[in-house]
């Protein structure tokens, strides 16, 4: 069996056994405050590790063209049937995002508990996806999972570790204050804003 094929059955295994701590329920508090303050740029918009996509739904209705990709069947059927029953419209696909390939680029990213799934490992390469999915000057909502604990997923994602992950050579951070987030784990997460930019790829080759 493949790492990847490896990785999509423990996430069906999680899922079917009802091991989804992270998912709150609901729309993350972190998104409802970016949109208010108008952080969220119309157009393309990308939601890796979507899960049961409890943002989808507010981003179409912001105006946004979503694009929500999961590794497992099962979030991405309950999300595709939610978006049936309201009448809305996203493109939902299943696969691996150290696979997968999208057909064109995004204005905006909205990354919330993908990163913290993945082993740190592969985190190298993930956020250099990300950089080669973004247009020049687009934006990253990416939430940082705090466990302070060894092990995972989810994985502890230190501010330190993301700011050297996320170099400045190629993200540009904002400096408005971090957006701080209870977890429904009990654990926390801390909302940044970064931005794609523009010609920032030389150094890994993307």
């Amino acid at each position: 069996m493949t790492e990847s094929a490896d990785r999509r059955d423990d996430w069906e295994g999680r899922y079917r056994a009802g091991k989804t701590a992270w998912d709150r329920g609901e729309t993350s508090p972190a998104l409802t405050h970016w949109l208010a303050e108008g952080l969220l740029p119309a157009g393309r918009v990308l939601v890796p590790g979507c899960g049961h996509g409890h943002e989808i739904a507010e981003l179409i209705r912001t105006g946004c063209d979503v694009t929500a990709v999961d590794i497992a069947s099962q979030p991405v059927q309950h999300l595709t049937d939610q978006l049936t029953r309201l009448g809305l419209h996203a493109e939902v696909v299943q696969a691996d995002l150290l696979h997968w390939q999208p057909v064109g680029l995004f204005d905006a990213v909205y990354e919330q508990t993908c990163l913290c799934a993945l082993d740190p490992l592969h985190w190298s390469e993930y956020e250099q996806r990300l950089a080669r999915w973004l247009v020049p000057g687009g934006t990253l909502l990416a939430l940082f999972m705090q466990t302070g604990s060894e092990g995972g997923p989810p994985f502890d994602c230190p501010l330190p570790d993301m700011r050297s992950l996320f170099d400045e050579s190629r993200w540009a951070w904002s400096d408005q204050p971090p957006v701080q987030v209870a977890h429904p784990s009990g654990l926390s997460e801390e909302g940044h804003v970064l931005t794609r930019r523009q010609g920032g790829a030389g150094s890994a080759g993307l």
